[in-house]
């Protein structure tokens, strides 16, 4: 037996109308209930959440103008204006249609009423109101979001001056449309600066969209970006929209922009210019909205010389550019982004609180940090998984790598994953951070490499 869901109230003064209402409704939804006196309203909603309520349009005040089925529409509504009403009446026209839906009415049937008709209305209006409690249950989770992030700057831990420098440049460009260029290594926190400039800015209530730039194929570039329609090519079922429509009116941050190939860079400059994108297999072009905000951890500006980035795309992506400092550079923000970490963890873990001694805090200020913020992160996360200790100690950190003159990096210890890390990064660093070159050079697909830099944190 299906399940049966669903709550309705039907109000009518006529009882054959409600028993004939209640045999056949019972059927097909999870509670009906009937009242023949409207004046009970108030206290069925108090006591009760109903998905629709069937209003009769006549009372016994007034047999045919359905004055009294509005009264009691605006009231329903004045208690709670998210519920859905369907009005019935023997008595309808056209006119008191359109004003019931005016009026805030969901739809309108006549009575007697064919049972296929009444079913199909009453389940339009339980997909409304299921609409409208995931929407409303979205906004307030949003607006909580909102709340829970109002203090500036709480995604990022630091007062080093570099960082400081970095907040202000983010305090005066936030409230304008300007495009942004964010640069800096991998795991710098580029995505933190873009969400950030897009939490003060006027957008804040609308989207923020990201799309790894460098995970996209160059066949499924203009479908990503600007969207197909259906039957534009062989697997084109149904008409999808690009991440750039989807944008519209919010922020769109473009990650690792610095891996885009010259003929896709193009296509990208030209929708910048036009401010509009044509989907695969439409000739009408469709206007959009957005803030722009590009990020990339290779040299762009010596690429634009060695022409591997065009310079009219550079210009159009960068109004202002802010750099993020490596985590080497401001160490003196180590013990607190620690301290931070420290916490989460033990929080996630559910393990009881724990602190990092001096000597231990000496040691992560001391390591270069090749994977930045990142890589203290997960240094601190199996830190407090392995550790037994309340207190962290130098030997909880395995940092495996170390710098030794000028031979590069070496291994501390015959650890394989470390072995593997170091020789992902070395590729990565041997070709600016090209990932498919990179992965090429390592025998790997840009995928299987895509997975390794997110294990170990680079």
């Amino acid at each position: 037996m299906e399940n049966k869901f669903g709550r309705l109230l039907v109000i009518d003064d006529d009882e054959d109308i409600l028993q004939a209402a209640r045999l056949f409704l019972k059927q097909h939804f999870e509670l009906v209930h009937t009242e023949k006196n409207p004046k009970l309203i108030p206290t069925l909603l108090k006591n009760e959440n109903y998905d629709v309520i069937l209003l009769d349009m006549n009372f016994t005040m007034d047999v045919t103008s359905g004055r009294e089925g509005f009264y009691w529409l605006n009231k329903i509504l004045e208690i709670d204006p998210a519920t859905v009403v369907v009005l019935i009446t023997a008595y309808g026209d056209v006119e008191m249609a359109v004003k019931a839906i005016k009026e805030g009415a969901t739809d309108f049937v006549l009575k007697p009423w064919h049972n296929e008709k009444l079913l199909a209305t009453i389940s339009s209006a339980m997909n409304l109101k299921r609409t409208r409690t995931e929407v409303d249950n979205l906004r307030k989770r949003q607006q909580q979001l909102f709340a829970d992030l109002d203090q500036p700057f709480q995604n990022f831990i630091g007062s080093s001056p570099a960082m400081e420098k970095v907040f202000a440049t983010i305090r005066k460009v936030a409230r304008t449309d300007a495009n942004i260029l964010i640069l800096g290594e991998n795991g710098t926190g580029k995505e933190l600066v873009a969400r950030e400039i897009h939490r003060q800015s006027s957008r804040a209530k609308e989207v923020f969209i990201t799309v790894d730039m460098g995970a996209i194929t160059d066949t499924l570039f203009e479908s990503e970006l600007f969207g197909h329609v259906k039957g534009a090519f062989t697997d084109a079922r149904e008409d999808r929209i690009g991440r750039f429509e989807i944008a519209s009116g919010g922020t769109l941050f473009l990650d690792e922009i610095g891996n885009l190939p010259l003929p896709l860079q193009a296509k990208l400059l030209t929708c910048l210019q036009n401010r509009e994108i044509t989907p695969i297999g439409s000739n009408k072009p469709r206007p959009i909205d957005i803030r722009l905000i590009c990020a990339t951890n290779r040299p762009i500006h010596k690429m634009v010389s060695a022409k591997e980035f065009r310079e009219d795309l550079l210009f159009r992506i960068n109004t202002v550019e802010i750099q993020l400092p490596p985590l080497r550079k401001r160490k003196e923000d180590i013990p607190l982004l620690a301290d931070h970490f420290l916490k989460i963890y033990c929080k996630k873990y559910n393990i009881p609180a724990k602190r990092i001694n001096s000597s231990a805090l000496k040691k992560l200020e001391k390591y270069t940090w090749h994977g930045n913020i990142r890589e203290l992160q997960h240094a601190i996360e199996r830190a407090v998984i392995l550790s037994e200790s309340e207190v962290l100690n130098p030997s909880d950190f395995f940092l495996s790598m170390r710098e030794k003159g000028g031979e590069g990096l070496v291994l501390e210890d015959y650890d394989l994953e470390q072995a593997e890390k170091l020789i992902v990064r070395k590729a990565l660093d041997k070709h600016g951070g090209n990932i498919s070159k990179a992965a090429e050079e390592l025998g790997l697909t840009r995928t299987s490499l895509y997975r390794r830099l997110d294990k170990y944190g680079l």
